[in-house]
């Protein structure tokens, strides 16, 4: 009996009767299918932790022996130190690059960075807060990427290790957008869950950082209202509202107009000689309010089409997911991690094609999610490589500075040909959204053997 005991207690701490913990067992399986650990998606969890490790000593190593760069980071820490002064009129809050234009949200967040980083002159410990948000993005994203279970994780290198220009937002700039973002994922990561109305609330305080994060909202409003039609989405809408008037309620007392205006002014002017993407037009051209307006007016109705055409799969009326979702001729299905994912990378890109202007610290509200947006086609051999050469090429597009006529136009050519990818994909059946990145690759390789 007390042999039965022994064995019992070895195989619980083993992990099991055939005295495998969970872990050895993820390990041998990788080690037998190691021809596959970098095509197959099912070992994305396997990759990132390898990547995340590299990616703490890419981090140690750009801190120590690359040059920090002076951009921001003092107009953020003047801009906090006049609201920590008792100045809550946004319109006489400033630093020395300009006014302060970004919401409240941002303002307490880069006041506790004010504190931690004794009054923002310990540039170096800022750049270690900075890189852990960009090691808390990195997990975020491979969690949002494991559960679309599409991108072979080769791929994953690109899109953390190999990527100067978004190491240099991070640890060499301290931009706020990748404070913004960092909270955007993990809002992502909630709507997988299923915590909606949770997710809503941080995706507010994504939206309270930097107003980018707007252009997630047309596809978010789209699946709620999918999911819990018009009367159940609006309580959760008013989570998002909620927030933005209590974060910003000082400021609404002193000067309601001017912190509106100021924070959520949608008619700003961007300089042309910070643009990445309109290098080739005049600047007169890009000035031009009616510029402006075409870009707005196209940016809609791209949003309309996918709507309509790619994101819209219950095969019902548009106007029926208004309606509550028992009201409906058909039942609703539950969404998909893939099809969430889908709608909100799609939203957020559009909006980057048709901006009015991107300057090199935004390509970061795009950059982790073009892997996804690249393989969520069908992939065929010959696609991998037309994908690699996509992102390679805005690697370089984003990478070249200042910008060229050549450069943007290439940037404007790699968008093209993912949003026609993207509606080739999304216009075809549903069975055809299923994990088929490898599938050809697969296949192959296991012909072979």
């Amino acid at each position: 009996m007390a042999g039965r005991l022994r064995k019992r207690v070895a195989a619980a701490a083993s992990g099991g009767p055939g005295g495998r913990s969970p872990l050895m067992h993820s390990l041998r399986r990788a080690w037998h299918d190691r021809r596959l650990v970098l095509l197959d998606p099912r070992y994305t969890p396997l990759v990132a932790a390898v990547l995340c490790l590299a990616e703490v000593l890419i981090n140690l190593w750009v801190i120590q022996r690359v040059p920090y760069t002076e951009i921001d980071w003092q107009a953020y820490m003047e801009e906090v130190e006049g609201v920590l002064n008792g100045t809550y009129d946004y319109t006489q809050l400033k630093g020395q690059t300009g006014p302060l234009v970004y919401p409240a949200g941002f303002v307490y967040i880069f006041t506790a960075f004010y504190y931690i980083t004794d009054h923002g002159t310990n540039i170096r410990l800022g750049q270690y807060l900075f890189a852990v948000l960009y090691l808390v993005t990195l997990l975020l994203v491979f969690r949002v990427y494991d559960q679309a279970q599409k991108v072979p994780p080769y791929v994953f290198f690109f899109m953390c290790c190999a990527s100067y220009r978004i190491h240099s937002i991070f640890i060499l700039r301290l931009f706020n957008d990748p404070v913004a973002m960092v909270i955007l994922f993990f809002s992502i990561n909630l709507f997988l869950e299923g915590h909606w109305s949770l997710g809503c609330f941080f995706y507010s305080l994504a939206v309270s950082v930097k107003m980018n994060i707007l252009l997630f909202a047309p596809g978010l409003l789209f699946l709620m209202l999918s999911q819990f039609g018009l009367l159940r989405t609006i309580p959760k809408l008013s989570i998002c509202a909620l927030l933005q008037l209590l974060l910003g309620l000082p400021f609404l007392i002193e000067n309601p107009t001017g912190y509106l205006l100021r924070a959520f002014d949608l008619g700003r002017q961007f300089l042309f000689k910070w643009t990445v993407n309109w290098r080739f037009l005049p600047e007169e051209v890009f000035l031009h309010r009616g510029f402006h307006l075409s870009l707005l007016a196209a940016h809609l109705a791209v949003l309309v089409l996918f709507c309509l055409y790619c994101w819209n799969r219950s095969q019902e009326n548009i106007i029926s997911l208004l309606k509550d979702p028992k009201q409906r001729k058909r039942p609703p299905q539950l969404l998909t991690a893939d099809h969430i994912i889908f709608v909100l990378f799609t939203s957020n890109f559009i909006g980057m094609c048709f901006s009015r202007s991107l300057h090199y610290q935004f390509y970061v509200w795009y950059f982790h999610t073009l892997p996804y947006l690249l393989w969520s086609v069908p992939v065929k051999k010959h696609t991998h490589l037309l994908n690699m050469l996509v992102l390679g090429l805005l690697e370089l597009s984003w990478n070249t500075y200042p910008s060229t006529s050549y450069s943007s136009a290439t940037l404007h050519v790699c968008h093209a040909v993912i949003l026609l990818q993207l509606w080739y994909s999304s216009s075809r059946s549903e069975e055809n959204h299923r994990p088929q990145t490898t599938q050809g690759l697969l296949s192959g390789r296991r012909k072979k053997e």
